[in-house]
């Protein structure tokens, strides 16, 4: 699923000419100096830290971008695994007020998105119990790997986090909805065939189609702005060994999440592609507002397993560029629906400690 992966800086520009000519000035917060790394500033200006404390991620933007929903295992709002919050991210204060709690409180939840109507979307693992799912210990075949909860199903909520509509009620995993731009339909990742595929449907749940159909865990699907494309992240196992060390573990209910590249194809899908082809994790891709490149989180470039940057690249695969610089992890990049910011999750500014937090930033990247 979209899980975490949990491992472990004031610039002024003179005018030239006259304080109402911002033509040559870059207004800047003074965060943008601590939070921000100087190869970033070409990228990103006035950001601003959102939470600070917990595992914080996977926040999308309200059709009118006046809100944010994200989950978080924050113990300090009462969060025992990931819940479901939302903000109004220009006002709140969250680093001494606790958001408005959206899921049930019980199970574990993930991947919420907005709806057209300020209702949302969410995964849960609530109807198979009240409790947190066990988390996965240390493999003794030291692999590092996510779960994938059969009881996950999706749900509406409204904006009090009352349940509306339970969307899928098939057998083993549906997880991983996003909505289209248009506001017609939802992508999903679903167990149902037995293997993890994409499939779409109507926002009230009906018409499901599947939409791959190679082996192989198919995840994290957004439509582009325009709703006629999907971008996705995939482990697609193609030697005798990968394809038994994939399905062995996937009778765990387990996915080894360390070898994932991007694949592109249209919303009914044809036309799929392979989009990079990186090595290692490249995952959380986002279309960009032109609808012409993408953005994604990728540890390609680490020899430990980390640090994770974020990276843009165009669709058709050339023109690839680092985006951020951090030498820990960055990930989950989202534009706003307007384009002018950019939310991301980071272990940034976490004073040592494991916490990943988000940010917004305005976007001046092009």
């Amino acid at each position: 699923m979209r899980y975490l992966f949990l491992l472990l800086i004031v610039f002024t520009f003179a005018c030239t000419s006259s304080t109402k000519d911002t033509s040559s000035t870059e207004v800047r917060s003074a965060q943008d100096s601590l939070l921000l790394h100087p190869e970033e500033m070409k990228y990103f200006r006035n950001i601003k830290q959102l939470t600070f404390g917990g595992n914080n991620a996977e926040a999308y933007w309200s059709f009118d971008d006046k809100y944010l929903v994200f989950q978080s295992d924050y113990s300090g709002w009462g969060a025992s695994c990931d819940q479901i919050f939302v903000t109004d991210w220009r006002n709140d204060d969250l680093k001494n007020n606790k958001p408005q709690l959206l899921s049930t409180g019980m199970g574990r939840t993930t991947c919420s998105y907005f709806l057209p109507d300020n209702t949302i979307l969410y995964g849960s693992t609530h109807l198979g119990g009240e409790n947190c799912p066990p988390v996965p210990g240390p493999r003794t075949d030291g692999k590092y790997v996510w779960p994938i909860y059969p009881s996950f199903d999706i749900f509406t909520a409204d904006m009090e986090g009352n349940i509306l509509k339970q969307l899928t009620n098939e057998p083993g995993y549906d997880a991983e909805g996003t909505v289209s731009p248009k506001g017609d339909k939802i992508v999903f990742t679903s167990m149902r065939t037995g293997d993890l595929e994409l499939f779409t449907m109507n926002i009230n749940g009906s018409d499901v189609k599947q939409i791959t159909h190679e082996l192989g865990y198919d995840g994290g699907a957004f439509f582009s702005p325009d709703g006629t494309k999907l971008i996705f992240r995939s482990s697609r196992p193609k030697t005798e060994e990968e394809i038994k060390e994939y399905q062995d573990l996937l009778k765990e209910g387990l996915v080894k999440p360390t070898d994932m590249e991007l694949y592109i194809c249209n919303a009914d899908g044809s036309d799929l592609r392979k989009l990079s082809d990186l090595g290692q994790a490249n995952w959380a891709p986002f279309f960009h507002p032109s609808g012409e490149k993408v953005i994604f989180a990728s540890n390609h470039k680490a020899t430990r397993g980390f640090p994770f940057n974020l990276y843009m690249v165009n669709v058709d695969g050339t023109g690839l560029t680092r985006i951020t610089h951090d030498e820990t992890f960055d990930a989950f990049p989202v534009f706003s629906n307007d384009g002018k910011y950019i939310v991301f999750s980071s272990n940034r500014n976490n004073g040592g400690t494991r916490d990943t937090n988000l940010f917004v930033a305005e976007w001046i990247g092009g």
